[in-house]
């Protein structure tokens, strides 16, 4: 196995790990494709509950795609459509996957790394860590999928501040801006992140699966007209699981649910 994308799967947490520290975690063509049968795979274990990504170390999240391999890969337009497909296919695997994501980021965060991070539902960032889409600098663009991910983070104005300038966002500005979920001393980082991650797998999958769908559902349509059926019924739909009444039947015990995503 490619060993510059490590995975781990412990107490119902998968965590995988772009592993290129001396790269500042940059990211090849081939562990963007192996990214994607990562989380094809994660999606249908039952026993994970959350999945964590990270970069090696605490120098990078990730400095995105690696410019290696852009002669070979992405020196004209056919050439890049056919790699922009396999990133993209990473990215949205990422996005879509029906169980909550974390990105636990620690150092440089740029480019695709910051693609790849805004993919995630939630962003724990480390008073280390620095943002940015520098893609005028080697004249390319964000795409339209990644951009619309950092709009609804931070809103236009501050994406395109972001993508003209090509500056780099420091922490404290970027959980002021809402780019990251939380902002943690670097000597934190791991122990936040592990303990989120366990306090969101301890609950319901059901309800976290539901509401990804839902807030997918208000940003694509923030009037809420014209829910389809399955759209209204998606609301009703857990009080007929059993983890619904385990919930309830826990509340009323007094002691911590078992949930079992059924």
């Amino acid at each position: 196995m490619n060993q510059e994308l490590l995975r781990e799967i412990k107490n119902g947490i998968a965590t995988i790990t772009i592993n290129r520290p001396a790269q500042r975690n940059a990211v090849t063509y081939e562990m963007w494709k192996q990214l994607s049968a990562f989380m094809a795979e994660l999606q249908a274990d039952p026993a994970v509950r959350v999945v964590i990504l990270r970069g090696a170390g605490t120098q990078a999240f990730s400095a995105g795609a690696d410019i290696a391999e852009f002669e070979a890969q992405r020196s004209n337009s056919a050439l890049a459509r056919q790699y922009h497909a396999g990133v993209e296919e990473a990215f949205q695997a990422v996005a879509n996957l029906p169980k909550p994501t974390i990105a636990m980021v620690a150092g440089f965060c740029v480019g695709g790394g910051l693609e790849l991070a805004i993919a995630t539902d939630l962003r724990i960032a480390a008073d280390n860590s620095r943002f940015g889409m520098p893609t005028a600098k080697l004249g390319i663009v964000m795409p339209h999928w990644e951009m619309s991910r950092l709009v609804r983070l931070v809103g236009a104005g501050r994406a395109m501040d972001i993508v003209l300038t090509a500056r780099m966002v420091e922490a404290e500005e970027a959980l002021r801006i809402g780019l990251v979920s939380r902002l943690v001393p670097l000597a934190e980082i791991e122990q936040v992140t592990d303990q989120v991650a366990a306090e969101i797998a301890a609950y319901a999958p059901l309800s976290h699966r539901w509401h990804k769908q839902i807030l997918e559902t208000v940003l694509r349509n923030p009037g809420l007209d014209g829910l389809t059926p399955e759209e209204v019924k998606l609301v009703f739909a857990c009080f007929d699981t059993e983890d619904f009444q385990e919930g309830r039947r826990a509340f009323l015990e007094k002691r911590k649910p078992e949930f079992r995503g059924r």
